[in-house]
């Protein structure tokens, strides 16, 4: 179940984020590898760019070595962004302040910023990108407002209030597509997560329902085997007519626990196929109590039960089938009785013996009872079980005669 959740993984992967988008519960493949091409091409841009900027804007400082190493050295900072986020996007920052504090042209020069910012958020540390993006702004309106007098390029002129403006609004702008980021990627995240647990969910129910289907085959059988078994030995020199029956019916019951078993384990094997054969319903009540007379055991049936859907139908089956069992394996009383009672929307089941409980338990893992009320309680019914007050015991079953899908 597991390795197909993982196979159908990827098919989905666009619908809830793209590919390279990674939640906090993913392996971070690029936490181990250095991002360098996206980096080799973020700093390709900025040296272009910087350098087209630089003839437009003549009256700015020209670009010289130092710019130079300043935009390189904010550019390949990205390249431990995704390691050490907190510490790239004060260095970029950093980096683009002393560039244009130097009076170098504006530029590309604030794109390393940029994806730092938007790396640190999407990792988790909001206040250190906000911190480093206000201290960027601040440095940038004490540099144009007031500090232009001294810095160069010489003669150069305080910014005006569009200026201003246009660079409060750019901040704001990288501010509101971060925190957008932020929220899609928490978003998909949580979807990511709802699927895994849909899925474990899933496969819970199903481990359940298998051992739930096994256990009602195997004790039922085993405890026919181990009863007939016990009269085989017994009779083997006295009766061996009676012995040989006893074995044929081992025989018998060991054949049809395995058919359940192999009907059961190719179910599981084949994902997505129907099942070969149909699954037991009350229709093989008289099989059943065939193989609780060979265990020794008389079963008294009344009433017929109502039109069933087939997951009731299989309900009732094996709850009738675990009652019988646990009769055999764990009473005194050698008669049974099962009563059906139904009024067209609900099926009242009976299984009644007269005791006394003889507390062997002929290898039984005592799952029984909890089994019949998961069955139960899967079809919206209720299932009551215990001693009677004159020393019996009672197993009475309420279920729905239809379940909603079936309708």
């Amino acid at each position: 179940m597991a390795g197909m959740e993982e196979q159908r993984g990827p098919t989905y992967r666009w619908r809830h984020g793209p590919p390279w988008w990674r939640g906090p519960d993913d392996p971070e493949p690029s936490a181990s590898r250095t991002p360098w091409r996206s980096t080799a091409l973020i700093t390709a841009f900025v040296l272009v760019g910087a350098a087209f900027a630089a003839h437009a804007q003549p009256h700015r400082e020209p670009l010289d070595g130092y710019a130079r190493v300043l935009l390189l050295a904010g550019a390949v900072l990205l390249l431990w962004r995704h390691r050490h986020p907190v510490f790239v996007v004060f260095g970029t920052a950093t980096a683009a302040l002393v560039y244009l504090a130097a009076g170098y042209p504006y530029g590309p020069v604030l794109l390393p910023v940029v994806v730092a910012c938007f790396r640190a958020v999407v990792a988790g540390h909001r206040r250190a990108a906000w911190t480093a993006l206000g201290l960027l702004w601040a440095g940038h309106a004490l540099v144009a407002l007031w500090l232009y007098r001294v810095l160069p390029p010489p003669g150069d002129k305080a910014a005006t209030a569009g200026q201003e403006i246009v660079v409060t609004t750019w901040v704001l702008a990288v501010v509101a597509v971060c925190e957008l980021a932020r929220v899609r990627r928490e978003q998909w995240a949580r979807e990511r997560a709802d699927r895994a647990q849909a899925a474990r969910r899933r496969a819970d129910e199903e481990r359940l329902r298998i051992a739930r289907e096994l256990h009602d085959v195997l004790a039922h059988s085993i405890s026919v085997i181990n009863v007939q078994a016990g009269v085989g030995l017994a009779l083997l020199d006295s009766d061996p007519e009676q012995a040989r029956t006893a074995l044929t019916t081992i025989k018998a019951a060991s054949k049809e626990a395995l058919g359940e078993v192999r009907q059961g384990l190719d179910t599981l094997r084949a994902t997505g196929a129907a099942p070969r054969a149909p699954a037991p319903g009350l229709d093989r009540l008289p099989e059943l109590v065939e193989q609780a007379a060979a265990a020794g055991l008389t079963v008294d049936v009344r009433g017929e039960p109502a039109q069933l859907s087939p997951g009731v139908d299989l309900a009732a089956f094996r709850i009738v089938q675990e009652a019988l069992t646990n009769v055999v394996r764990h009473s005194g009383s050698r008669h049974a009785r099962v009563r059906f009672a139904h009024d067209g929307a609900l099926l009242r089941l009976r299984v009644d013996d007269d005791g006394p409980a003889t507390g062997t338990e002929a290898g039984g893992s005592g799952n029984g009872l909890a089994g019949m009320r998961e069955r139960a309680a899967a079809l919206g019914g209720t299932i009551e079980a215990g001693t009677r007050p004159d020393g019996g015991f009672r197993v009475l079953a309420v279920l729905p005669a239809h379940t909603r899908g079936d309708r």
